[in-house]
């Protein structure tokens, strides 16, 4: 076997040995603790515990935040959490081959950690009713862990981080999962996270903000709009199944060799700037943003939320404008099942190029370009017959750094004719069992796609 190929190769004799346990969790749709149609009582009991509140503020109101004089950049007078810089990137895919832009710098590694335990044989998934102040939801299913470096050793001064005992330095025969990943690369400059899983030994303490779900009630719920939210999503996308299908267009070696050569061919210049030195950006009292209204917006919130490691705070959010759509086009090719993955260059990668849908994109920022400008197959998810979509649902995205960043996800069956032969640059069939090994391989799929594996497993598509 050629090194190339041992990643996935290796990670699927890992998967086969708990995929059984993790299918049978799959396969429970009622859990010993909490039945899924109490589901909603519990999250809106969880709701009505504690206040929350969400207030948009000018940015002189930010309190331990300011603009340096020299850069522009808006950071924390602690010199923690995250700054807001401008990125300078060249060498991009067209239509849009250079631009300037804020990106949120966030050097420290965070941890997104579900702690697992059978219970009557099960596996159960431990998750918390966390608020986000970016999200349009306030209170959505996350990880037992999410919690920057800062927040887990308390710069903030606030509250002990539960449960984080678990994942800090876990016993390594109980990690089903631990694989740094990326972020959002449009937004966040070379951001990742450790996505964790690990089984609990012993009695663990169920807080009040806590719940034990199977994988099939969180796979359920995945259906529903808003409910799960980002970083849950993107460990749920780790979970080790067992490939039931071998069988896949291209080999492991193969799949691998084209996302290398994608790489390779891609010159992408990626330089962090002064934040006020970006053509074409201004800044007000209450935000930042582009003098043509379009892609994003930085602005200023002040949050009060009681069952936070800190109850009150003030902080700067970056608010997208428009509604996204994030969809795989789907195609059974000899019998199995492949999604169209897109090699996807965005600034903030730590390595340019990784593993995306078919389609990322705001539609309302390709409004204005004509047929020829238009980003590939986005026509073809708009405009698809509802009979062809597989899945569907709104999702929030990352609620503790984007206000109201929201993305219509899909899985829409495509027809032969739908996607010409040979594919377009950069696109590529796979298996959903190959993208699994390879998200257990770091910084090989985006975030976006992560959490459309997420949907596939929770509809049963990657049977």
């Amino acid at each position: 076997m050629s090194d190339t190929a041992a990643p996935i190769a290796l990670l699927r004799r890992e998967d086969s040995a708990v995929g059984d346990r993790t299918a049978r969790s799959a396969a429970a749709t009622e859990g010993a603790w909490l039945r899924t149609e109490e589901f909603d009582a519990w999250l809106a009991e969880r709701g009505r515990a504690h206040t929350f509140e969400v207030e948009r503020i000018p940015f002189e109101k930010l309190e331990g935040w300011s603009f340096d004089e020299e850069t522009g950049n808006l950071g924390h007078h602690s010199g923690r959490f995250f700054t807001i810089e401008g990125l300078s990137v060249t060498g991009g895919p067209g239509p849009f081959r250079e631009w300037r832009q804020p990106i949120i710098k966030q050097p420290e590694v965070g941890i997104l950690g579900i702690l697992v335990k059978e219970f009557d044989g099960v596996l159960h998934f431990l998750m918390q009713a966390k608020m986000e102040p970016g999200n349009r939801r306030l209170l959505q299913l996350s990880p037992t862990v999410q919690a920057t470096r800062s927040n887990y050793t308390k710069v903030h001064r606030g509250a002990d981080v539960h449960y984080v005992e678990h994942f800090a330095q876990p016993d390594r025969r109980r990690v089903l999962a631990d694989v740094l990943q990326s972020e959002h690369g449009s937004w966040f400059f070379r951001k990742s996270n450790r996505n964790m899983i690990v089984e609990a030994v012993g009695e663990v303490e169920l807080l009040p903000d806590f719940c034990w779900l199977t994988l099939g009630q969180l796979h359920e719920l995945m259906r529903r709009d808003n409910v799960v939210n980002m970083d849950a999503r993107t460990v749920l996308s780790c979970v080790p199944f067992a490939d039931p299908d071998r069988s896949a267009l291209h080999s492991d070696t193969g799949l691998l060799s084209w996302f290398t050569g994608e790489r390779s061919r891609h010159e992408v210049r990626a330089e962090r700037v002064p934040l006020k030195s970006l053509p074409g950006w201004r800044r007000r009292e209450s935000v930042i943003e582009r003098e043509d209204g379009r892609y994003f917006k930085v602005v200023a919130v002040s949050v009060r939320a009681g069952n936070r490691e800190v109850s009150r705070w003030t902080q700067p959010l970056f608010e997208p404008l428009g509604l996204g759509v994030t969809a795989f086009v789907a195609r059974r090719l000899g019998g199995v099942l492949h999604v169209l993955a897109h090699a996807r260059v965005e600034g903030g990668f730590l390595d340019t190029v990784e593993l995306g849908p078919t389609v990322q994109y705001t539609p309302d920022n390709y409004a204005h370009l004509g047929p020829a400008e238009r980003p590939p197959f986005l026509d073809l998810v708009l405009e698809a017959d509802p009979s062809r979509i597989r899945y569907e649902a709104v999702h929030s995205e990352e609620g503790g750094r984007f206000l109201n960043a929201e993305s219509r996800y899909l899985l829409v069956d495509a027809e032969p004719q739908d996607v010409p032969e040979p594919l377009p640059d950069g696109y590529a069939w796979v298996t959903p069992g190959q993208l699994t090994a390879l998200v257990r391989h770091g910084h090989y799929v985006n975030v976006q796609a992560r959490t459309l594996l997420a949907c596939l497993h929770a509809i049963g598509a990657y049977h």
